[in-house]
């Protein structure tokens, strides 16, 4: 009975992703064409999209911020408010990321999802990738602020469409090979030493 409500949700998951990774070029295109009021309006609907799948409150100040910067580049017939929302994509997961170092860091969360006992050297692991990814999400972020104010609607369209996801998905394959070598070296440590005793 449930089957179609998990189609659904995979249905407009899959959905606001693609808008979401598709959204640089739609504003460059509306650039191109004038159509900025079209954009702006599919900016507040991968927000809306994004707190309905999820309502929390992080996903709501998403929302608040999507709707501000439409309002904005309808108001002033630009578009540079809507080449900001990546900007403040990188801010609001660096703040979700940084908030989490104060208590239980959201890697290790995610770890504890999978395995809850975890060892405590991976616990420190887990805290040492949250705080590479809010690194990650500064540089990411400062770059999108400098494509967007500095830089050519086609550039700013080549980094935050095309960039930005390569150099997010070297950062996973980065640390599942630094995972994968700290785990096998975890391992070595733990197995026993020498053979058997006659």
């Amino acid at each position: 009975m449930n089957r179609p409500n998990r189609a659904v949700r995979f249905f407009i998951t899959a959905l606001s992703w693609a808008a979401a990774i598709l959204y640089p070029a739609a504003v460059y295109a509306g650039i191109r064409t004038g159509h900025l009021a079209a954009v702006a309006l599919l900016l507040c609907a991968i927000a809306l999209v994004r707190w309905i799948r999820s309502p929390t409150g992080g996903n709501l100040a998403i929302a608040a911020i999507a709707i501000a910067l439409s309002a904005a580049a309808l108001l002033f017939a630009d578009a540079l408010p809507l080449k900001f929302y990546p900007v403040a994509m990188n801010a609001a997961f660096l703040f979700v990321f940084g908030r989490s170092l104060l208590s239980t860091p959201i890697v290790e969360k995610f770890a504890r999802m999978k395995e809850p006992d975890l060892p405590a050297q991976a616990a420190a692991y887990c805290r040492r990738v949250t705080q590479a990814w809010c690194v990650f999400f500064v540089l990411n972020g400062l770059a999108a602020l400098d494509s967007a104010l500095f830089r050519s609607d086609a550039w700013w369209t080549l980094y935050n469409g095309l960039i930005a996801y390569i150099l997010i998905g070297a950062m996973f394959a980065g640390e599942f090979l630094i995972r994968t070598i700290v785990r096998r070296r975890t391992l070595g440590l733990e197995k026993p030493q020498g053979g058997g005793n006659a």
